[in-house]
């Protein structure tokens, strides 16, 4: 069998070497028999040291020893610990679902019959919240570029399409999608921090939550501090049995102002 033609690079990308064979755009470095470290086995150690030890674990240097190689092997695939960064955080989100309600089937357009674009807004939200919250190390990787990798693409293509036909400008489209990921993100990372402090303090949740409380209370008194001392004296610290209330109030205000715009946009 006639051995397969290395593709070209593809010009004009932009992207460093490792992201364009993250798209099959580029084949491996060098020519010869076929290495046994390559690009995905790199990307998957980095990943499993950051999901045991955390961000912190992860350079170059640890990632080799991890694949019993040199550092410098390394660099054949990986010019900067910022691109394997890049890399982690695109295997770590892994390919949205397909659009709908749990994972409802499409025509692939990103569109789903009978499901309207809150809901599909709504759905694609929870599920990137559920990724970061079972992947928080990706929370600890800096956003430095726009989403430029397959994966993020397929995200970000989800997000759009959820807003065919409802009439909004594309920036606008796209606005939405940034402003609703940045409240996943922001309400996802809260949680991580919180969660990484009561691990820390080998407290309970309710322990925790109860000592703020108190502490308030002796900090705080109504004259000073009138909205403060009605909040501590609602429910709001110990009464909603609902773990993510807080998500699903800030997305529903949101979900709110957009509909209002879409409607005015489809008033004659």
């Amino acid at each position: 069998m006639a051995k397969e033609p290395e593709r070209e690079p593809v010009e004009g990308t932009g992207l460093p070497a490792s992201l364009e064979m993250a798209w099959g755009l580029r084949e491996r470095p060098g020519k010869g028999p076929r290495p046994t470290l390559t690009l995905p086995r790199i990307v998957e150690a980095a990943v499993s040291l950051a999901a045991t030890e955390g961000m912190d674990a992860v350079s170059m240097g640890r990632v080799a020893k991890e694949l019993g190689v040199s550092t410098m092997s390394l660099y054949r695939y990986v010019t900067a610990k910022e691109e394997l960064y890049i890399l982690m955080s695109d295997a770590g989100v892994g390919t949205p679902p397909e659009p709908g309600p749990s994972g409802g089937s499409s025509s692939g357009s990103g569109e789903v019959p009978g499901v309207g674009w809150r809901e599909l807004l709504t759905d694609w939200a929870y599920a990137q919240r559920a990724v970061l919250m079972a992947n928080s190390w990706i929370l600890r990787i800096p956003i430095t570029a726009p989403p430029a990798t397959p994966n993020q693409l397929a995200w970000m293509e989800r997000g759009l399409a959820a807003l065919a036909g409802t009439g909004l400008e594309e920036s606008e489209k796209l606005s939405t999608i940034i402003l609703i990921g940045g409240l996943v993100r922001n309400e996802a990372t809260m949680a991580a921090d919180m969660m990484d402090a009561i691990v820390k303090s080998g407290v309970s949740p309710d322990q925790v939550v109860g000592q703020y409380v108190r502490m308030l209370r002796l900090l705080t008194d109504p004259e000073r501090h009138p909205a403060v001392t009605r909040l501590l004296d609602s429910s709001a610290f110990t009464g909603s049995d609902e773990p993510d209330f807080q998500f699903r109030f800030g997305l529903g205000r949101l979900l709110d102002g957009l509909a209002e715009l879409i409607s005015e946009r489809s008033t004659p």
